[in-house]
């Protein structure tokens, strides 16, 4: 993707394109560059460490209108990084990290995003925002003002607007989110997810089925836009609240509850029942809705087609990069059949914990 992006540029929108390439993975080793890269510029790297230092070369020396480059991952380079896009240079890279809110846990790369505080507001401007005193916030403005989240080999999810999606998840509200794919024949598909407004929650709330108890759920470090679809997938209708003081059920995440924030802390003496997912994914985030909306016998059919849908993703995601994958707690009999599919498709997987917790995780077997 990396590389047919800087040919885009480079040779269709004309552009001076310089790409800072480390590892030689975006233009090959060779004398003469990978021709997957069009017309730009390739910027060899002689050691690693030195990255930022010819990233910052880059612009002051070869006048670029972008600048591609791969994997930023020091305080250095999310620096120089910083230092290109106030110059006024256009510039694509990549991190690691499966959300934009992995971003935003990472310490060495929050800058990217415009960095994360915390603030203490005065009492009336907590009182208006219906907040407690110590909050999140973000800093600056984001190094970089779109954010694509690569899901699978053929389907991304964009953030058209980093600042507006941090301060979002900060406040613990829906994200608008743009969902691109290729389907069967090629053809580009796009879903825009619209943020939820309160009138559109206070009908769903009021659309909760008999069977369920009615939960009001207060949601930090956790993504909702992910937590309501999944939840559409199994046909529930959440009641997520902006104010902990309606809440009756405190989501959160490992990672942040380890750090014991105001929030959190907050939650603890209201006395609030706290439930901690493991990690801020999808299997995490189903395994919370079972808990909570258990599955009746009339949907083991759907719940069925869904878990060894579950793997088929999971295949896909591994194959696309990313080390493992862990699925949801499944019966012996399911368990089976994901491994199956991951054998299938040349890849490893394991069963781990202990029932009715065991669950599958796929990943490559390093060679």
């Amino acid at each position: 993707m990396l590389r047919e992006v800087a040919r885009v540029l480079a040779d269709d929108l004309r552009k001076r394109v310089v790409i800072v390439d480390t590892s030689n993975e975006i233009a090959g080793d060779g004398d003469i560059p990978h021709p997957a890269i069009g017309h730009a510029r390739r910027m060899q790297v002689t050691t690693p460490t030195m990255q930022h230092a010819v990233m910052i070369e880059a612009v002051e020396n070869h006048m670029p209108e972008v600048i591609v480059i791969d994997e930023i991952g020091t305080e250095l380079e999310a620096q120089a990084a910083r230092t290109i896009a106030e110059r006024g240079v256009q510039l694509v890279g990549t991190a690691h990290g499966n959300t934009l809110e992995n971003l935003m846990m990472n310490p060495t790369l929050a800058d990217l995003i415009g960095g994360i505080q915390t603030v203490t507001l005065g009492d009336e401007e907590a009182k208006r925002r219906g907040t407690q005193k110590s909050i999140l916030e973000r800093m600056s403005p984001p190094t970089f003002s779109i954010v694509v989240e690569i899901q699978e080999w053929d389907k991304v999810a964009i953030h058209p607007d980093v600042g507006e999606a941090v301060d979002a998840i900060l406040r613990g509200q829906p994200t608008a989110t743009e969902t691109r794919w290729l389907d069967e024949t090629g053809e580009v598909k796009v879903e825009k997810e619209v943020p939820i407004t309160s009138a559109q929650k206070t009908i769903k709330s009021k659309q909760l089925t008999k069977g369920n108890k009615l939960h009001k759920f207060y949601l930090f470090g956790i993504n909702r836009g992910r937590l309501e679809q999944i939840a559409k997938e199994r046909q529930l209708s959440l009641d997520i609240v902006n104010n902990l003081s309606d809440a009756n059920l405190f989501i959160t995440s490992k990672s942040y509850y380890r750090r014991k924030p105001q929030k959190v802390r907050d939650a603890e003496v209201a006395n609030l029942p706290i439930y901690v997912l493991k990690s801020n994914t999808p299997p995490q985030i189903r395994q919370l809705l079972n808990d909570f909306y258990p599955r009746n016998n009339t949907s083991k059919a759907s719940s069925f087609k869904l878990a060894l849908g579950e793997a088929k993703e999971a295949v896909n995601q591994v194959k696309s990069g990313q080390e493992s994958v862990e699925l949801s707690p499944q019966s012996t009999y399911i368990r089976r059949l994901q491994h199956l599919i991951a054998e299938r498709n040349a890849l490893s997987s394991q069963s781990w914990g202990k029932d009715p917790n065991r669950r599958v995780r796929i990943y490559k077997e390093r060679g």
